[in-house]
């Protein structure tokens, strides 16, 4: 760590706090902050040319929505971690394709997560036999989660459901061959390594 600067919520000018940022000379600039403050961050930062001199930004909190929402003239060179992507494999290019579909657009982690957790509450209504809370609860911790969102993924005792995480960098505008094709794979982080185990979380409910 070279440096670290708090920026205000809700603004629109974050040009002094990047050009900070872009004097340290930091070979990666963080951004903790999320939704519209990231993107106008990102914005700012490629018309000061901070990612063409050779820094790279990372996105703490971004989601393939606002990346298409940046362009990848703006976006290109981020990296970011997301728990799902389209084109990761064919059960997720499975899920994509049928959410493109409907929606006309691809899905990001919050929307797969989504419907990942409403497959596997259906799943554990139908394994209990019953929807009372406290035997679906027991049988979602004790089925795996295996669907396009997630392949061995778990529900531990705390109700956090563990899966493997993805680091990703935004590739260029010329290394995109189609719609939606935005990410680059840089590792995966396996579930294990990437959350608390339950007795770490501190929970109650794991005594």
């Amino acid at each position: 760590m070279v440096g670290s600067v708090r920026v205000p919520l809700n603004s629109s000018d974050f040009s002094s706090f990047l050009l900070q940022a872009q004097s340290s000379k930091a070979r990666i600039v963080g951004l903790a902050n999320a939704g519209l403050d990231t993107t106008n961050s990102i914005k700012q930062a490629s018309e000061f040319g901070i990612v063409a001199s050779g820094q790279k930004l990372a996105g703490l909190l971004m989601t393939l929505a606002e990346v298409h929402g940046l362009g990848l003239q703006a976006a290109q060179g981020l990296v970011l971690t997301e728990g799902f992507y389209w084109d990761v494999n064919d059960k997720s290019r499975n899920l994509g394709e049928r959410f493109l579909k409907r929606t006309g657009r691809m899905p990001n982690m919050i929307q797969a997560g989504t419907y990942s957790a409403t497959l596997s509450y259906l799943k554990a209504v139908k394994a209990a036999g019953t929807k009372d809370p406290d035997a679906v609860a027991k049988k979602l911790k004790e089925l795996p989660v295996d669907d396009d969102f997630a392949q061995g993924g778990k529900v531990l005792e705390n109700g956090r459901m563990v899966h493997d995480m993805y680091l990703f960098e935004v590739k260029k505008p010329s290394e995109s061959k189609k719609p939606w094709d935005y990410y680059k794979l840089l590792a995966t982080v396996p579930g294990d390594k990437a959350f608390f185990t339950a007795k770490e979380s501190g929970c109650p409910l794991t005594k």
